[in-house]
């Protein structure tokens, strides 16, 4: 086991006051630091490009452009159960708690848009839902009450875990009105129902994830978790430390591989440079596919993982599906696996597509990609991410066709 401090050595990075990157940082609010970000080309560049995207219509994360047809199956049965009636509760109390503009805000229709308008950058662009900071502490309470009946324990302190980071962020660069636990937009989408579809979403910072609910069925996804740096050292959260499972258990798997099976699933040795081909390495994404706006993205799975399916039990439809699949799931990896290397790797099935990539710094100082700031994505390919396979299905019973 690597030791964590050994991967934690962030504190030399920690920007001055007079840094370009955060000048005028400690002085803005959200809008503020929003309009002043955005105002150079690589940002309006970059923005253009997400709305150009958002406005295709939804197909999917895809191999080569084409959907896998016949892979998700509505589960028509709605036993509801103590979860549903726990989160139906959680959800309609926020309902209640928000006030006449908060709730219009708030509420949007199953299938609106704004779905597609998610984004992981602190720069405040895209404005649906509540803004946590802006809320009183009992909604906002109310908020991640729904998240907690949502999530599995685990779960629910990891997505936590994300935000405390982001405020610890906050602290160290002098940024609290821009970074904080509560700089996250909240948004539900449909009705919250014992019986029929709805979901919710939440975006900000290095924490975005989708939910969406079709009878008996979840979809938990895309999902971006990120963290900078990934350890709190100091205050009423130190000792939280993110992403330590996904990194080392990686690390763990590429000492056990054979020279062969390394020289198959090593795509790339290092994290950028000319081995990439054009549009491989991006400066603001680097080497992640599946991030914010990456809906209908395509593109090879790369290398077979010859390795036998997982055992033990079978307790999600996710993980059955998972396991369905295990002979077309490809795994690919970037960069070394040592003590204090950085790298990225992807695992890709027609059913469920998860990376981890550590980034260089964007308010640390660190140039070259380094351990301690990590992006994670999830995504369920083949037209299934926000449940939208599924809602197809569930609608088409009912004689309803669904656009998008």
């Amino acid at each position: 086991m690597i030791a964590k401090q050994q991967r934690a050595s962030f504190r030399q990075y920690i920007p001055s006051p007079d840094t370009p990157r955060i000048a005028g940082l400690a002085a803005c609010d959200a809008r503020q630091w929003a309009e002043k970000a955005c105002d150079n080309d690589f940002m309006r560049g970059w923005k253009a490009h997400w709305e150009s995207l958002a406005a295709q219509p939804y197909k999917g994360i895809t191999t080569d452009g084409n959907v896998v047809e016949d892979l998700f199956h509505l589960n028509t049965e709605i036993n509801g159960g103590d979860y549903r009636i726990n989160l139906c509760a959680a959800a309609t109390r926020v309902v209640e708690e928000a006030g006449d503009r908060e709730r219009e805000r708030l509420l949007k229709g199953l299938n609106a848009e704004e779905w597609r308008y998610w984004a992981n950058p602190e720069i405040y662009i895209y404005r649906h839902g509540i803004r946590l900071d802006e809320i009183s502490d009992e909604l906002c309470e109310a908020v991640f009450a729904v998240i907690r009946a949502s999530l599995s324990e685990r779960g629910y302190a990891k997505a936590r875990g994300c935000m405390k980071v982001n405020h610890f962020l906050g602290d160290i660069v002098n940024g609290r009105k821009v970074l904080n636990e509560r700089s996250y937009n909240f948004c539900i989408f449909g009705k919250p129902s014992m019986t029929e579809p709805w979901g919710w979403q939440i975006f900000g910072h290095h924490f975005c994830m989708n939910f969406m609910i079709v009878g008996d069925d979840i979809v938990v996804s895309p999902i971006f978790m990120g963290a900078e740096p990934n350890v709190i050292d100091e205050g009423p959260d130190k000792g939280l430390e993110l992403f330590t499972d996904q990194e080392q258990l990686a690390m763990r798997l590429m000492s056990s591989m054979e020279e062969s099976s390394i020289k198959a699933v090593r795509i790339f040795h290092a994290l950028s440079g000319p081995e990439y081909p054009p549009g491989r390495f991006h400066r603001a994404d680097q080497r992640h596919l599946g991030g914010a706006f990456q809906d209908n993205r395509h593109g090879p799975q790369v290398v077979d993982d010859e390795s036998q399916s997982p055992s033990g039990s079978r307790i999600e439809l996710q993980l059955r599906l998972i396991d369905k699949h295990w002979n077309e799931t490809y795994f690919a990896w970037i960069g070394g696996w040592g003590d204090q290397d950085a790298f990225y790797y992807k695992v890709h099935s027609p059913a469920i597509m998860i990376e981890f990539d550590h980034h260089s710094g964007v308010f640390l100082t660190n140039k070259d990609a380094l351990p301690f700031h990590i992006h994670t994505i999830v995504r369920t390919p083949n037209g299934n991410d926000y449940g939208k396979a599924l809602l197809r299905q569930y609608f088409a019973k009912r004689g309803v066709a669904q656009k998008g």
